[in-house]
């Protein structure tokens, strides 16, 4: 799978080539790369932003740059093109494997958002991360990346750990825990050790059910309406 990252501040992006992504970079299941637009400004001081037409505070990344980006990496249009911003499509776990297919290119915003026309002439699809405001999209583009990344052959170490992660059934992953059985008084559940893989489905599967409609009754409420 390739990624391309298209941002002002690549050395934003620099922290995905450690730990498990990093990894599978090395090994060649995962080309990401980050791109600095500036490179692409026709600009004499590589300057990406300007004043909003109609008045209004801060500034706008400028389509010029954003463009002729995109159109150097993508000429024929062979990669799913994202841009990351508070007023797109809800990002999940769902989303994060229909992405896995593709080969991806990632837009960051910056300052207070890009020129419209680079979306229309560019984009492909508009992504939110949650309901708040980052001052890049650098982070969310890593968010978005390391979800959809797990999802790609090679990356994870056993095709499970993805199988059994929370959302993955539509509920909140199940407590799980490791060595040793007591610490400080709290005590490994006698279920998880005693052998019987139908008895420790099952309470998983209780477990999960209480996590989410304790926490996050509104994906069980989802699955009704399905």
């Amino acid at each position: 799978m390739k990624i391309k990252i298209l941002t002002l501040f690549p050395q934003l992006i620099d922290s995905i080539k450690y730990s498990i992504i990093g990894r599978a970079m090395d090994n060649g299941s995962l080309i990401i790369q980050a791109v600095d637009i500036r490179q692409f400004s026709t600009n004499k001081h590589k300057k990406c932003d300007d004043v909003p037409y109609g008045g209004g505070a801060g500034m706008l990344m400028t389509v010029q740059p954003i463009y002729d980006c995109i159109q150097y990496l993508d000429p024929s249009r062979q990669s799913k093109r994202i841009f990351l911003t508070p007023t797109g499509k809800k990002f999940d776990d769902k989303m994060a494997r229909e992405l896995a297919d593709n080969d991806l290119i990632i837009l960051c915003g910056h300052y207070e958002g890009v020129d419209q026309r680079a979306i229309d002439l560019c984009i492909d699809e508009c992504i939110s991360i949650g309901d708040y405001i980052l001052t890049g999209g650098e982070l969310a583009a890593l968010v978005v990346v390391d979800a959809v990344c797990r999802f790609c052959s090679g990356v994870l170490g056993s095709q499970q750990s993805h199988e059994q992660d929370s959302f993955a059934n539509g509920l909140l992953e199940y407590p799980q825990y490791t060595r040793p059985q007591e610490f400080r008084g709290h005590f490994v559940p006698d279920v998880l050790l005693n052998g019987n893989h139908a008895e420790i489905k099952k309470w998983q599967l209780e477990q999960s059910l209480l996590l989410t409609s304790r926490d996050r009754p509104d994906l069980l409420k989802d699955s009704y309406e399905d």
